[in-house]
């Protein structure tokens, strides 16, 4: 049970430490869900690297910085774009699929990038495709054992604050299990569950995030979250990810009067950042008091569900012909740039905890993704901080203890809804006042976590990291990037700095 070294996620990032883990010890992948429900599962948009002949790792540089809005780490960005060519290659040795045109790779551009650079598989199962690659290469090691249904409800950590080792629950006994390892590395995607609207897995609470800040780690950046601007908006169907590649062959943004607006708001038109497009969605939805399409229609059929399978079958399950209809859009939380703060190896400010992935911030998308740079951010830093582990790690396990803490007292729905409508795309010291005073008050008359399920520990999680975004937000009075604040609705030098906060040392800009 007590393996030398704990992994919890299965996505890209997880398994590829794994990988690297491997080589010095016994390796524990533990997954909340199946193995296969993860955000890297869902990733439709592709996976970003400078490898066609017209492409160079210093465009990719710029175009990951300009899209981060003044908050990349440059350091963290060069390490990412310089080793993305050779994390591909070796994807590709590895059996990965990635779609072509004869011998040749394909490339597709998308939204903010100079450069068509984006590859797919399968045309919209980029993601499915790199974790299947992943799996099978990472099950194949006599050293890696896996272990589904098991959700992380609390870190174990020692006298001194290190980190070593995680409590889980069990899903078919009901049992809290006490793992001790090595090290432990978080690789639990995201936090879209938070908010309302979401294209996120339900997988997706946070819970990275909220453990790690019990666990007294520096939590980072985590008031930037994207908004996608384009999820299917089709009442009783899950808001599916509508991805930019769509736009990034032409598909058009189209009003309640089949108006194309996007250019009134960006030069870039349809291919603004996600933030930009967002609000302009938002925004014209509010002017026209109608709904906002994406339109398709003058496309090429036959081109467009060739390419687009997986969105193609989704919508027309959901009673949309993408290739004869427009589609109701609406954006809906996608990825949070912030999270448990990293170096560029993946260590946190706790020794024995790491952290790679949509959990991690290393600074590398700044207050704003570039897209299709977060399956590569997993591939490179799930690389780079497996090998920190393996080389770092000491040599015990000890018997460390989980924080006491309470289930607030408020419904999954209302956290849900608060953080969707005081904590989202737009945001004011009003809302976000509003809503800390509910999950402040919650907070106070929680009950005890003993003997709850995982609904409960999940919702414990999302009510933390909700707090987190609006302690957060409301000290940044500027807009950037993915905060926009309707009463600071400009950027401010003084901002030019990353958020920190923890559980022991307060917020602070660095």
């Amino acid at each position: 049970m007590n393996p030398d070294f704990l992994v919890i996620g299965a996505g890209v990032a997880g398994l590829r430490a794994a990988m690297e883990l491997a080589q010095a010890g016994t390796v524990l992948v533990v997954a909340k869900d199946s193995l296969q429900e993860s955000s890297s599962e869902y990733a439709q948009g592709g996976i970003a690297a400078a490898l066609s002949d017209d492409d160079e790792v210093g465009l990719h540089e710029q175009d990951t910085i300009l899209a981060g809005d003044g908050l990349c780490d440059v350091a963290a960005v060069r390490t990412l774009v310089e080793e993305a060519p050779n994390a591909i290659q070796e994807l590709i040795e590895w059996g990965a699929a990635f779609d072509r045109d004869g011998a040749q790779l394909l490339f597709a551009r998308e939204g903010a990038h100079s450069r068509s650079r984006v590859l797919h598989a399968h045309g919209d199962s980029t993601g499915r495709e790199i974790v299947d690659t992943l799996y099978r290469r990472a099950a194949a090691q006599e050293n890696i054992s896996f272990r589904s249904f098991a959700a992380m409800t609390d870190l174990l950590t020692a006298g001194d604050g290190s980190v070593c080792g995680a409590s889980v629950l069990d899903a078919a006994s009901g049992e809290r299990l006490s793992i001790h390892a090595r090290a432990v590395l978080l690789a639990t995607g995201g936090l879209g569950q938070v908010y309302r609207e979401t294209t996120n897995p339900d997988v997706a609470t946070g819970d990275g995030v909220a453990a790690a800040w019990r666990a007294g780690a520096d939590i980072a950046d985590i008031e930037f979250v994207q908004f996608h601007p384009t999820a299917l908006f089709v009442e009783g169907a899950p808001r599916f990810l509508l991805s930019e590649a769509l736009r990034g062959e032409g598909a058009a943004l189209r009003n309640a009067a089949g108006e194309r607006f996007m250019p009134r708001y960006h030069a870039m038109g349809e291919l603004a950042p996600r933030d930009v497009v967002s609000r302009a969605i938002v925004s014209e939805m509010q002017r026209s008091a109608g709904p906002v399409f994406l339109d398709m229609t003058h496309l090429d059929t036959a081109h467009v569900r060739s390419r687009f399978p997986r969105i193609y079958e989704t919508c027309l399950s959901c009673g949309v012909d993408i290739t004869t209809q427009l589609v109701p859009v609406h954006p809906a939380a996608h990825y949070s740039m912030g999270g448990v703060r990293t170096d560029l190896e993946g260590r946190t400010s706790r020794a024995g905890l790491y952290a790679a992935g949509e959990v991690a911030c290393t600074g590398v998308h700044g207050a704003n993704r570039l897209a299709s740079n977060s399956l590569l951010e997993g591939l490179v830093y799930g690389a780079r901080t497996g090998r920190a582990m393996r080389e770092e790690a000491g040599g015990g396990r000890c018997d460390g203890t989980a924080p006491a803490a309470a289930i607030p007292a408020i419904e999954e729905h209302a956290v849900r809804g608060l953080a969707w409508e005081k904590l989202g795309i737009v945001r004011s010291k009003d809302s976000i006042n509003a809503a800390l005073g509910v999950l402040s008050a919650a907070q106070e008359h929680g009950v005890s976590a003993k003997g709850a399920g995982r609904s409960g520990y999940e919702l414990r999680n999302m009510a933390a990291v909700a707090e987190l975004i609006g302690r957060c937000a409301l000290e940044r009075r500027e807009s950037r990037g993915g905060h926009y604040r309707s009463d600071f609705p400009e950027k401010s030098p003084e901002f030019q700095r990353h958020s920190v906060i923890s559980s022991h040392g307060g917020y602070r800009l660095e």
